[in-house]
């Protein structure tokens, strides 16, 4: 179900970023060359060329600079195309038994992923939170700095820059480090319901008869009886009424396969073991639960 790992809707996005992700999706359509409405002719304005918005190792025309002509289009014969090798009549495939699938039903019916968009949502927030929370002292500071300048030595005033431009790269680093765990936990979530929701939807088709499940948005008409959707929301919350996320602040490789623990002397991310070199734990030291 590459359609579910295409789930970035859930992180940046407000709930029901599901249904708005596959809004997005609109079919093409083929007009033919026959059937366009032919461009209007308009009458010749000479008009002064911008300037190009070009690599800058590249020369940039300035205003009123004549246009490079394109290069005329390429009239050459091709080499003559090499001979089709013979191919051999395969097996027919069976006939078609379609059913239909609506994944954002199934989604929004699912506890797992209900579960997923609930603490994912939160740790979020609290991030943006924190964030502004820092960004607002940074500005005091700046200003408390500024409004203090005739009462400090030109060194005073290069030292507290330093420390507050020092303060301000390490707040970033931290909360882009947050923000990538948040996105890791979050795709490890999501990939435990796509690995369910593949297996979900094989056994409900062939339990049905069915050899071919198309997504409902590619549907322009289906009738109820194709469609599997409630039995595979019902199906995929028997087999995985919830999911694994890794505690808030933990990285994903810091988990213990198959459980929800840390692995053995690794602490969550950002305590102050973090910026020490990792340590290999002492014999008969006991594990971290």
């Amino acid at each position: 179900m590459a359609a579910l790992m295409a789930a970035g809707f859930l992180f940046g996005a407000a709930p029901g970023g599901v249904t708005a992700a596959f809004a997005q999706q609109s079919p093409g359509y083929f007009i033919p060359p026959s059937a366009r409405p032919a461009p209007q002719q308009r009458p010749t304005q000479r008009v002064a060329p911008r300037p190009a918005q070009v690599p800058a190792a590249e020369p940039v025309p300035g205003p009123g600079a004549e246009a490079e002509a394109p290069p005329p289009p390429l009239n050459v014969e091709l080499p003559p195309s090499p001979p089709l090798p013979p191919l051999e009549k395969g097996v027919p495939p069976p006939a078609a038994v379609m059913g239909v699938l609506d994944v954002p039903q199934v989604l929004h019916a699912s506890t797992a992923y209900q579960e997923v968009e609930k603490v994912i949502g939160a740790r979020r927030q609290k991030l943006n939170e924190d964030a502004q929370a820092e960004q607002t002292s940074w500005r005091d500071l700046q200003q408390q700095l500024s409004n203090g300048r005739g009462n400090l030595s030109a060194e005073q005033v290069r030292t507290k820059e330093k420390d507050l431009q020092e303060r301000i790269t390490e707040a970033q680093r931290k909360f882009r480090d947050r923000n990538r765990i948040i996105q890791e936990a979050g795709q490890y979530a999501l990939a435990q319901i796509d690995r369910a929701l593949n297996q979900v939807v094989q056994q409900v088709a062939l339990g049905r008869g069915m050899n071919l499940v198309l997504h409902r948005a590619q549907v322009a008409l289906n009738m109820p009886e194709f469609d599997i959707s409630d039995q595979v929301a019902a199906q995929l919350n028997k087999m995985l009424p919830s999911v694994i996320i890794p505690p808030d602040g933990v990285s994903v490789s810091a988990m213990k396969p198959g459980t929800n623990g840390l692995a053995a002397g690794v602490p969550p991310v950002g305590t102050p073991q973090q910026a020490e070199p990792a340590k290999a734990a002492a014999p008969g030291a006991p594990k971290s639960k």
